[in-house]
């Protein structure tokens, strides 16, 4: 497989890269957890080959100073306007997760529903990249675990991730039920978006009911 190179999108110093992989429709955004936008390009590929139009977001370079939570969610928004995307269900793996919650509380109408690849504790973590850190800093603990009270949580989970332990989607889903659907991958870890890609496309594809 080779990975499609990044387009960079610069509305207003910010620069903030994005890939494209073909498909038509269900529509899904991703944001990775750390910086590298490839992370996800595995996990994307399966479900474009279902025909999933996929829409990966990155984090932004320059203007990084006072960033918060909204900020990088809205980053996400200009990106969708900027390829033309009207809604869409949008997901993240680990911090990415923290930032499409956002996007889906901010800009409720933009998000069908929101797909957590693995779930973030009720504090931040420690090991988060200098950019992520101080969006987390700058979130209060309610803007850190808000959830959309309209808007569907899918989470997928790794039962052997040590870095996101399966009992934070645990609780997640035992604080809004009716809300978060929750699936733990046996052996899955951290990374399981890329090791078993094939697992959580299948999830995601019984889940939207895509034939």
């Amino acid at each position: 497989m080779t990975e499609t190179q990044p387009q960079i999108f610069e509305p207003e110093g910010r620069a903030i890269p994005y890939v494209e992989d073909a498909g038509s429709e269900p529509v899904l955004v991703l944001i990775p957890g750390r910086s590298n936008i490839a992370a996800l390009g595995t996990l994307a590929h399966v479900l474009a080959e279902e025909d999933f139009r996929i829409l990966r977001v990155g984090y932004r370079t320059g203007r990084t100073d006072g960033v918060t939570l909204h900020d990088l969610a809205q980053d996400v928004v200009d990106v969708m306007d900027h390829v033309g995307l009207g809604d869409a269900w949008v997901g993240g793996h680990a911090f990415g997760g923290a930032v499409a919650r956002t996007l889906s509380t901010d800009h409720t109408d933009r998000v069908d529903g929101v797909l957590l690849l693995g779930a973030e504790g009720d504090e931040p973590r420690t090991d988060l990249e200098p950019l992520q850190a101080a969006a987390a800093a700058a979130a209060s603990p309610e803007e850190w675990t808000a959830l959309a009270p309209t808007v569907p949580v899918m989470l997928i989970q790794g039962g052997a991730d040590e870095v996101l332990p399966p009992a934070n989607g645990e609780r997640l889903q035992a604080a809004a039920p009716g809300l978060v659907s929750l699936v733990t991958l046996d052996g899955g870890g951290h990374l399981f978006p890329a090791t078993h890609a094939g697992e959580a496309a299948f999830v995601i594809e019984d889940y939207l009911d895509v034939d």
